[in-house]
């Protein structure tokens, strides 16, 4: 079975909740292990939550979620319309990021999220936008309950 969704939400804090339970309730339709559902709404979470504070705390702003689930993966993309990365704005940041050189330091107080995705997603692009915004988008294996259940 395939799945496809797309929300546009409005740049509020609530709205991640929103997302995550669409995507929780979408794999749940389809059969998927509850532990792979559970680390991609983290990282569902932590996307959309970027995209939140990327909007400047203007809720009028809007960012875009789009799930796909297939036979065997998901991928989920998430785009903003605020301003961007700032820290992200140095093309050798950048370049740090896809190449998965970029780790916050104990005093950084923001970054963390895009390290998290990448420790739960199998494959993650970023693409950053200064003024216009950014987008994240990753994928991961899906296992299914019946997968499981069978072994």
């Amino acid at each position: 079975m395939s799945v496809w969704w797309s929300l546009t939400l409005s740049a509020e804090v609530q709205s991640v909740r929103v997302a995550r339970r669409r995507l929780l309730d979408a794999m749940a339709e389809c059969g998927v292990d509850p532990d792979v559902s559970y680390e991609l709404a983290l990282a569902l979470s932590e996307a959309c939550t970027n995209a939140v504070e990327h909007s400047g705390g203007s809720s009028s702003l809007e960012y875009h979620v789009t799930a796909y689930l297939e036979s065997d993966r998901c991928r989920i993309e998430v785009t903003d319309v605020g301003q961007g990365a700032k820290r992200f704005e140095d093309p050798a940041a950048n370049r740090a990021v896809r190449n998965e050189q970029y780790l916050p330091s104990g005093q950084v107080e923001h970054g963390r999220g895009l390290c998290l995705i990448k420790e739960l997603a199998d494959h993650v692009t970023f693409h950053n936008r200064p003024g216009e915004g950014a987008t994240i988008s990753f994928e991961k294996m899906l296992k299914r309950q019946e997968e499981i259940a069978a072994q």
